[in-house]
């Protein structure tokens, strides 16, 4: 059986999520897809802004998806499995839309440890909208609105016809996180393939783009912030675990999200792994190629990132 794709949709209030939605629902494409949106209030006003192109849309009005207490999202995704199995609607992929002050934190975890929804979803990419008109001011005033862009898999500068320059913007953002992507997004318009099929939660070797500065010296105002951590010795598979844990016990709630390629001592192949606050994984990959310099690399992104001590714990994994 096919897994779902899901792409999460996250930003600020007023980045432009719902035009990108109806965007990508207007679209001419091949998907069926399901919508869940998450709105303060009572009263659901965004499912009438998107239109009826959707397979499905479930409206979650309570503001509660983003809060670890609740299991409204689990039941709304339960919910679209049960109506998909009954034949009642069809469906092959999965927009979630939150609301502009959610987390995406718990809203990610979900997909990590409820057994039929590991089973049966598959979580395609963080999609991350910036409003270059305000974001400078939101960050400063919102830690959130930082974190929302540190769990990004790719980043949507929006309103950039009217913001002006943006290279500051861009480079404050590339600090906070240092493996996403950025692309100009002009009312909503983009190519579905910059969206889709990002892969942001597959065990892969992109753990950075290879364009990218691998280490950025980030300013006060960024509570949210990415490292990057480059071994070029291998390490033994069992202190890279013990190293983990220790951080995840001192630092858990630090980590947003984290992703790496390990260079195991004694085997051939390439360990991939990546982690969401305090659920992680591991898998092992292709066989290093002869051409290639066998090498570990991480990124980690996080609220006031350790970075000191991340380093100095990596270090300690060279052998004298």
């Amino acid at each position: 059986m096919a897994h779902i794709a899901v792409t999460v949709l996250t930003g600020f209030l007023g980045a432009g999520k719902t035009t990108l939605l109806r965007h990508i629902l207007h679209e001419h494409h091949e998907y069926n897809i399901a919508v869940i949106e998450n709105e303060f209030g009572d009263v659901a006003v965004d499912d009438q802004l998107i239109g009826t192109r959707a397979t499905e849309i479930k409206t979650l009005t309570n503001g509660c998806i983003c809060c670890t207490r609740s299991s409204e999202l689990e039941d709304a995704l339960l919910d679209l499995l049960e109506s998909l199995d009954n034949g009642k609607i069809n469906f092959d992929r999965l927009v979630i839309e939150c609301t502009g002050m959610a987390d995406p934190g718990p809203i990610i975890q979900a997909f990590f440890s409820h057994d039929v929804i590991c089973q049966r979803y598959l979580l395609d990419g963080v999609i991350t909208l910036v409003d270059a008109v305000h974001a400078e001011q939101q960050m400063d005033q919102f830690t959130l609105a930082q974190s929302q862009v540190g769990y990004a898999d790719r980043i949507l500068l929006t309103k950039t016809d009217i913001a002006g320059d943006s290279r500051q913007l861009t480079e404050r953002l590339q600090r906070i996180n240092a493996r996403a992507p950025i692309y100009p997004v002009i009312n909503g318009s983009i190519d579905l393939a910059m969206l889709f099929n990002t892969r942001g939660f597959m065990l892969e070797e992109a753990v950075v783009p290879a364009s990218r500065s691998f280490h950025f010296i980030a300013p006060q105002q960024n509570e949210i912030t990415s490292i990057v951590v480059e071994l070029d010795y291998p390490v033994v598979l069992d202190e890279v675990s013990r190293v983990m844990e220790d951080l995840l016990l001192s630092f858990a709630d630090n980590l947003l999200r984290y992703k790496g390629m390990l260079w195991i001592e004694g085997d051939t192949r390439r360990l991939l792994f990546q982690g969401v606050q305090r659920l992680y994984s591991a898998d092992w990959d292709r066989e290093w190629q002869p051409e290639e310099l066998p090498q570990s690399k991480l990124v980690f992104i996080g609220v006031q990132l350790p970075e000191a001590a991340i380093r100095q714990a990596f270090a300690g994994l060279r052998k004298v």
